[in-house]
């Protein structure tokens, strides 16, 4: 019985969901509403959640003293200061000049920053691997890549046709190769939807 009333309560709301996105009128409309009102109540129980939990695991790493429990301390540390500073300061101010956004803009985006360029390196790798003209397609691909490269850069008098070459391959082949993959995760998450409001899809329950 435990499991079958979660189910049963899945099954309820994904069906009265997809009937009401088909009524129209203005109490369907207000449902909707409210229902994504509730959906952002359950992220805030989430994402609390989600803080006990990483919490719970940093604090027993550094009790035991696991590799990378040094981390472990930063990571609190940083946890406990920006919610102190949170609370004390707040985000905003004038133009966002509080030791909370200060902290934020010093820290965060210059390691958002240095995490993007070393990502640049891994994609370079990929593509030096991928790109290497071994077959018919990958020598397609490398072609293909080179022209949408240089699509900005002056080449003289084949610099006009190089663009008009490079807006055509992004605006027919790269939309029709975007528009498939869109249809297909369009199907993967109707199927995925069907199936967890059948109750053939149980994970969100846990492990049966």
């Amino acid at each position: 019985m435990h499991r079958q009333i979660p189910i049963f309560i899945v099954l309820i709301a994904g069906v009265f969901m997809a009937i009401q996105y088909f009524v129209p009128l203005e109490q369907s409309e207000w449902v909707y509403e409210y229902s994504l009102n509730w959906v952002t109540v359950i992220g805030i129980f989430a994402m609390a959640l989600g803080l006990w939990s990483l919490i719970k695991v940093t604090f027993i790493k550094i009790k035991r003293k696991a590799p990378g429990w040094g981390y472990g301390l930063i990571t609190m540390a940083g946890l406990v200061t920006m919610i102190f500073l949170g609370l004390v300061s707040g985000s905003s101010g004038i133009r966002g000049n509080t030791p909370f956004m200060k902290l934020f803009t010093n820290v965060y985006t210059p390691i958002q920053a240095t995490m993007f360029s070393l990502l640049a390196f891994y994609i370079a790798s990929a593509a030096y691997r991928a790109f290497r003209a071994r077959t018919v397609l990958a020598t397609i691909l490398l072609a293909t890549a080179l022209i949408i490269m240089l699509r900005l850069i002056p080449l003289g008098p084949i610099s006009g046709f190089n663009q008009w070459l490079a807006s055509w391959i992004l605006s027919v082949p790269n939309m029709a190769a975007k528009r498939a993959i869109t249809i297909g995760v369009g199907l993967g998450a109707t199927a995925t939807a069907l199936k967890i409001i059948l109750g053939i899809e149980r994970s969100y329950m846990g492990k049966d």
